[in-house]
């Protein structure tokens, strides 16, 4: 199994069996401080919070978990794990049970893990105590919106499906395209080593696929279902941090993001891309941190 290099990550792995499956996630931090749950999308995973995670684990418990098939998570064949929405929320649910039920989470969510983590919060809102969310969605495609022809290609077609398993086309590319801004060839390796056979990328292409579009396809009632519930959010601290250079995730989300949350605090780079918190670096670290802070602070 792939190891990131200490230097990079250096953070004591958990594990957690969910069902016969293999949960690997971060828990940093003291046991008894405020929780902050990190959901990556695709295809990063825990990787993508190192550096938010060292800079609040010394005042909050920092829970990242490895979607199952990303990371350093066990990536079952398709055949005995489904690779669903549903089943991403119930994997979460699964892993915040086991940490700590009961408390309050700041919630902080990029990708797909918008989908997935409010999709989770939907039923609990009141243990919600702050959000964050990048580049992210937790309703439909805005409807001035097309899927990008990359992902219409992956998801609907047989070769896009090849690209995927056979070339490591999505994290490939994606290691490429999603930073705007230098990163060296370690950290691009870090983010594509986990899906380093045709086996080990079984999520990458399910994520894809998995995209609900419209009535009927798998997941659609729990997104349609998520977005009617978040005006129950409507009331928490909310901070939309936005790599504007992003082709997926692009400025129609963030317009979604602030006509659903008029209130949030947004910071919006211009020059960044889908990995915003690669490409904002430090500012974007501290400023999360401080949003945190500050929020935590006044919940007391």
């Amino acid at each position: 199994m792939f190891q990131p290099p200490e230097e990079l990550y250096p953070f004591e792995s958990q594990w957690l069996d969910i069902d016969g499956f293999r949960m690997h996630y971060l828990d940093e931090g003291p046991r008894d401080a405020p929780i902050v749950l990190m959901l990556h999308g695709n295809p990063t995973w825990s990787f993508y919070y190192r550096n938010l995670v060292l800079a609040l684990r010394d005042r909050f418990r920092c829970v990242v978990p490895d979607h199952i098939g990303c990371g350093l998570s066990e990536k079952p064949a398709a055949t005995k794990y489904p690779y669903s929405l549903a089943r991403r929320i119930a994997d979460l649910d699964a892993l915040v049970s086991h940490v700590q039920p009961q408390s309050p989470i700041h919630l902080i969510v990029h990708d797909w893990g918008g989908m997935i983590g409010f999709g989770w919060a939907a039923d609990r809102p009141e243990q919600i105590a702050s959000m964050v969310a990048a580049n992210t969605a937790a309703f439909p495609l805005p409807t001035e919106k097309k899927l990008p022809a990359a992902l219409w290609l992956v998801r609907n077609t047989k070769l896009g499906a090849l690209l995927v398993q056979g070339l490591n086309a999505f994290s490939g590319i994606a290691a490429r395209v999603a930073f705007k801004k230098p990163v060296s060839a370690a950290i691009r390796k870090a983010y594509t080593a986990p899906y380093d056979s045709w086996d080990n990328r079984i999520a990458t292409l399910r994520f894809v696929q998995d995209i609900p579009l419209q009535e009927g396809d798998p997941g659609f009632d729990i997104v349609k279902s998520t977005e009617a519930r978040l005006p129950d959010f409507k009331d928490k601290p909310c901070l939309l941090p936005w790599g504007e250079k992003d082709f997926v995730f692009d400025l129609h989300f963030l317009a979604k993001w602030k006509e659903k949350f008029p209130q949030a605090e947004v910071l919006s780079y211009p020059d960044c891309g889908h990995y915003v918190f690669e490409d904002a670096g430090q500012p974007l670290t501290q400023a999360v941190s401080d949003f945190l802070s500050k929020n935590e602070r006044r919940s007391k």
